[in-house]
């Protein structure tokens, strides 16, 4: 019997996959370290102490590293497990209906703290939470992504399918982004007078609708009617290893590391930047995040077509190049000859273009070399080549955070901001680096 096609209606059920869980991991990556250091005029208090530890590193940059580790043995694992699957069901849904609820449930904990003020009880556990969103989201996410080279069977498929993917993780952003802004709505409508509060059930809403969109794909698509891959007979270390002997699939690995480190750093400080630098309300960084993915979205369309007529690498390396500008940009947020929303529109626009070219791509690419392999090899190893990529995505955000709680320490308050400004200096050495890698990666003609 042939495979079926998957229909427009299908292919947005899938990107609805996206959208779910990335709501949840940029719950943690925007709001995390505001709800647990927030600034001074923020109407929270802080939750963890400031303690330097090697003298250089805070203890929730610390906090935010270890919940990774877990993770770094747990990716490729759950690969392997998802690869190498016989289920009659199909290789993919049936792994990944088991994350969705766990998720939840660690993701709203995550800001549950058991202390309402500074306390190392706190401490262990954010440890604890973070180790079991991790793994949970992870469960789902390593799964659902190896879908994208199989539900694809063309370049131009898979840069659409990748794209309406995108728009689900964009969408994931803004709402994520949001957060403060229900948070508001929440105070008003059932008049509940502290924001800590609000915040919390703000979470919880959003935690329980990211699972229910999450289920979407996994109800709407019957994976066997749409792939034909064969379950893997390779080892897991053998299999790690032979991924890894892709020079190629390196240089891509490394520059999406250090992109998806630069990210996050600009994500983790965005709350920062608006309320801190620009002196701005907490809601308004919603508004901006939501104006930078509405305008990215008229991009879309560009890259589909100039992917095909520029290539893929051209647009990258471009992408990674005014990204660069735009953390320098972040470094004089405040002293610009500008309005202070002015100044953030200006930072917006001009980081629309990145946030497309950056988002779509990548996945298209690498669906495109996990697919060359599996021709060249007879093995279908998407799994693990979509679980190593996202285990230093993850790391790369780990990272990112980790980089900007450090960062803090040297000023993150109105008249004392200088922590946050040097995250521009190292968002734009990062996006140097990670362009410089790139321009290594050989594209296929």
């Amino acid at each position: 019997m042939p495979l079926k096609q998957l229909s427009f209606k299908k292919q947005l059920a899938y990107a609805a996959g996206m959208m779910g869980w990335s709501i949840m991991t940029n719950l943690i990556i925007v709001m995390m370290l505001y709800f647990y250091l927030p600034p001074n005029h923020s109407g929270l208090v802080p939750l963890v102490p400031q303690l330097l530890v090697f003298g250089a590193f805070n203890i929730l940059s610390l906090i935010t590293a270890s919940g990774r580790l877990l993770d770094a043995a747990y990716d490729p694992f759950i690969a392997s497990v998802s690869d190498a699957s016989k289920n009659p069901k199909g290789r993919r849904f049936p792994v990944m209906k088991w994350a969705i609820l766990p998720a939840i449930i660690f993701c709203g904990l995550v800001f549950h703290p058991l202390v309402k003020g500074e306390s190392l009880t706190n401490v262990w556990w954010l440890v604890f939470v973070l180790a079991g969103f991790f793994v949970s989201v992870t469960t789902y996410i390593i799964p659902y992504n190896a879908l994208l080279a199989e539900l694809t069977h063309t370049p131009e498929e898979k840069v659409k399918l990748s794209s309406l993917q995108q728009v689900g993780f964009v969408l994931g952003m803004i709402i994520g982004a949001l957060c403060n802004n229900f948070a508001d709505l929440i105070q008003t409508v059932f008049h509940v007078t502290e924001r800590f509060e609000a915040l919390q059930y703000t979470i919880w809403g959003l935690s329980a609708f990211s699972g229910l969109v999450m289920v979407l794909p996994i109800l709407l698509i019957k994976e066997r009617e749409y792939v034909a891959s064969k379950p893997t007979h390779t080892p897991l270390w053998p299999a790690l290893k032979n991924t890894f002997r892709n020079s190629n699939f390196k240089y891509y690995l490394i520059s999406d590391f250090v992109y998806y480190t630069a990210l996050s750093l600009m994500s983790s400080g965005l709350l920062y930047f608006v309320t801190v630098l620009l002196g701005l309300p907490d809601s308004d960084g919603g508004m901006f995040m939501g104006l930078m993915v509405v305008l990215s979205l008229i991009f879309y369309p560009f890259i589909n077509y100039g992917s095909k007529r520029f290539g893929k690498k051209a647009l990258v390396l471009i992408a990674f190049g005014i990204l660069s500008l735009i953390f320098v940009t972040i470094f004089f947020l405040g002293k610009l000859p500008f309005q202070p929303a002015n100044q953030m529109y200006i930072l917006v626009v001009f980081a629309s273009f990145p946030l497309a070219a950056l988002g779509i791509l990548p996945n298209a690419i690498l669906a495109d070399i996990a697919q060359k392999e599996a021709q060249e090899t007879g093995e279908n190893h998407e799994g693990m080549y979509f679980a190593i990529k996202y285990l230093f995505v993850k790391l790369g955000q780990t990272l990112g955070i980790t980089i900007f709680a450090m960062l803090t320490i040297y000023g993150k308050d109105p008249g004392h901001d200088y922590g946050l400004r040097l995250s521009g200096v190292v968002g734009f050495a990062l996006c140097v680096l990670a362009l410089l890698f790139f321009t290594r990666f050989k594209e296929k003609a």
